[in-house]
């Protein structure tokens, strides 16, 4: 009967319970840091998972989302009377009404979490399509993570939209959606936190408070496409959370030591008819000005026929000799990140014979779907077809590899697909692509990885794999960055809180394009301002596109190369630190900057200053017309005040001046 669901224990399996109500079926999988719930109204559609994966060995076909491989289960004690199963898990007491299967969690603070009274699940249809899920909202709660989402790093009161897109010149204040689709959040109230993950990768909308029904008490809500639904919930501290969450997803991959120092890039010298010059004299400049470069991310206008970018092809007029050009590099110790991008425009000369053997994502006659790209139409590369998945792999190695190009950068991958016809190849079960959209990036990213190690021998250092699309899951691949952001000072700031909303989500190396990557150029004091602002980030890269105007490079402003050359000093300076505090972040699972909050609970969300690792306060300034930075000192520890030596108690409230000219402001543990 709709609205009115009574579910009856169908089998106890100790540390999983399995109910059913009229062919609709919820399971509890009791694990050691975790519950996991599970709404199975269709066992038959039930999609793989690639994002959970506790002993990093997924198959690229993805991994049974029942699985239990890796994790530690747990059999609590349950009880069933009146139709409510009662059981203590997680310092928790956890209280399930059978009929319409609604579960609360309290503690001696009071309820914790809770679904929505009445109908909080998406049984048969009476909430719509798709999976449907609600519960209880606190007024005053707080809202973190979600991926790369805008505004504040408190989410509360806003909704969302759950997908990928490409986002070039977005607003960090408010645009949405971005680039990443993850959907994980904690949510803390007066009871403590637990957190939320949803293992899927549908398109949907997620609400903290922006929706309201006049019939339900308050509520946070999510809804995707996906008729299945298999969530997981954490409780903790934020940090536990994170920390369970990241284990969950199969931790963060090592990044190379050259990765923290400057990279360079910018899509003015791969456009350019003399592209090798170009670059070759981005090597000589940094040579000259004394700027210590790591590497460079190469644009894909090296791949242009016409006007037209073909990826994996070498347009020998720019660039007449690759090898030579990543030998030359390497020479002078900086490695190149070449830009690959999945989709093949029509008229690439590959376009034939990835058609004839079926390796696009296709319409149901199996012809090739079509989309709007880069000034043409294209197809996108189907990686849930194993023979794709190769052919891939195979053009890394051929056009990259072999030419000394060991990292890549995985671009344009949101996979803008939305039409319900268009199908993937599903590893051998036909599925529509817009239900997996962001999880063709996860393998963009897996195959290159992949190919990576076996082609090449690293010395011990890991592989570094970019994407600018991510999934829960993609950081034990590959590294990813915030996305073609706008040049202005207002973006400064709200970047700053997108960065600390990607590290409340899981995500360890990430940064934006310093100095904004679309709009006019910077200005001379956001220059130095962002500078010093990203000398804390982990990644520490220039990039840009503003036509008619010059890139975004360290000699932006010749005059004022000796305040630029000491701030790139000390990024150089910075950069052991930053990598060995990287390590730390693959042990333990933990984000490298972060809000200060996740230490002392009762510090300002929205802060200015964060932690850089486990010793660093940094304390950017944000505003233009400011010249100074209010801090409150954290009262966990005392502080130095860098340059000083001086030692200042935790719990200080003070001002300490800063002009753009000058070294950031930080403290360090005392």
């Amino acid at each position: 009967m709709k609205f009115s669901h009574e579910f009856r224990l169908k089998e106890n399996g100790g540390p999983y319970l399995l109910f059913e109500s009229d062919g609709i079926f919820m399971r509890l999988d009791f694990f050691k840091d975790f519950l996991r719930v599970s709404l199975i109204r269709y066992q038959e559609d039930l999609l793989p998972t690639w994002s959970v994966d506790p002993l990093n060995n997924c198959p690229q076909s993805g991994r049974d989302k029942l699985s239990i491989e890796g994790l530690e289960t747990l059999t609590p004690e349950i009880k069933i009377s009146d139709g409510v199963l009662l059981f203590h898990a997680y310092g928790l007491n956890f209280r399930i009404e059978l009929m319409n299967f609604r579960i609360t969690a309290e503690n001696e603070k009071g309820i914790l979490y809770k679904d929505r009274n009445g109908l909080a699940y998406n049984f048969d249809g009476e909430l719509g399509d798709g999976s449907v899920h609600f519960t209880r909202r606190e007024e005053d709660q707080k809202i973190y993570g979600l991926g790369d989402k805008s505004g504040h790093v408190n989410k509360n009161g806003r909704s969302f939209e759950l997908g990928a897109g490409d986002a070039m010149g977005f607003k960090a204040e408010y645009s949405d959606p971005l680039y990443k689709h993850v959907p994980f959040y904690i949510c803390e109230n007066h009871a403590g936190s637990y957190g939320l993950f949803y293992d899927t990768y549908s398109n949907g909308r997620v609400n903290f408070g922006e929706e309201h029904d006049n019939y339900f008490e308050p509520f946070n809500s999510i809804r995707y496409e996906e008729e299945n639904m298999i969530f997981y919930l954490f409780t903790g501290t934020p940090l536990e959370i994170i920390q369970k969450f990241i284990f969950l997803t199969g931790g963060i991959a090592p990044v190379p030591r050259w990765a923290f120092s400057y990279c360079g890039s910018t899509m003015e010298y791969t456009d350019a008819p003399n592209a090798d010059e170009q670059l070759r004299g981005f090597v000589k400049k940094c040579g000259e000005t004394g700027i210590k470069a790591g590497g460079f991310w190469l644009s894909s206008g090296y791949t242009q026929i016409g006007d037209q970018r073909c990826v994996f092809h070498w347009n020998t007029d720019k660039v007449p000799d690759p090898k030579d050009l990543s030998d030359y590099f390497r020479k002078h110790g900086m490695e190149i990140i070449p830009n690959i991008k999945p989709a093949f425009l029509t008229i690439h000369p590959l376009y034939a014979k990835i058609a004839e053997n079926g390796w696009f994502l296709h319409y149901r006659d199996g012809s090739p779907a079509v989309f709007p790209f880069w000034g043409g139409f294209a197809s996108y590369l189907d990686f849930t077809n194993p023979d794709a998945y190769s052919f891939w792999q195979e053009c890394v190695r051929d056009a990259l590899i072999q030419y000394g190009y060991i990292h890549l950068w995985n671009d344009n991958n949101e996979y803008d697909v939305w039409d319900k016809d268009v199908y993937a190849n599903g590893f051998g079960k036909e599925t529509r692509a817009r239900l997996i959209r962001p999880l063709f990036s996860f393998l963009m990213a897996r195959a290159g990885r992949e190919v990576c190690l076996k082609e090449t021998d690293y010395k011990g250092e890991a592989p570094f794999m970019v994407s600018r699309c991510a999934i829960a899951g993609t950081q034990r691949e590959a590294v990813t960055w915030t996305g073609d952001n706008f040049t202005d000072f207002r973006e400064l700031r709200w970047n700053h809180y997108q960065a600390m909303t990607m590290s409340l989500s899981g995500f360890a190396f990430y940064g934006q394009d310093i100095g904004g990557f679309s709009g006019p150029s910077p200005s001379r004091r956001l220059f130095l301002r962002w500078l010093q602002y990203a000398m804390f980030t982990p990644r520490f890269v220039l990039h840009s596109w503003k036509p008619g105007e010059p890139s975004t490079m360290p000699w932006l402003y010749e005059d004022m190369m000796d305040d630029v050359k000491r701030l790139f000093r000390l990024r150089e300076k910075m950069a052991p630190y930053l990598f060995e505090e990287m390590n730390q972040c693959v042990k333990e699972n933990k984000p490298l900057i972060y809000p200060v909050f996740l230490l002392q609970k009762d510090y300002d969300r929205e802060a200015d200053c964060y932690m850089c690792g486990r010793r660093i306060l940094a304390c950017p300034v944000f505003d233009e017309n400011q010249n100074s930075v209010h801090v409150l000192l954290p009262s966990f520890s005392d502080w130095k005040l860098r340059g000083t030596g001086k030692t200042i108690k935790g719990g200080t409230e003070m001002d300490v001046g800063c002009l753009p000219c000058d070294l950031p402001v930080w403290f360090e543990k005392a």
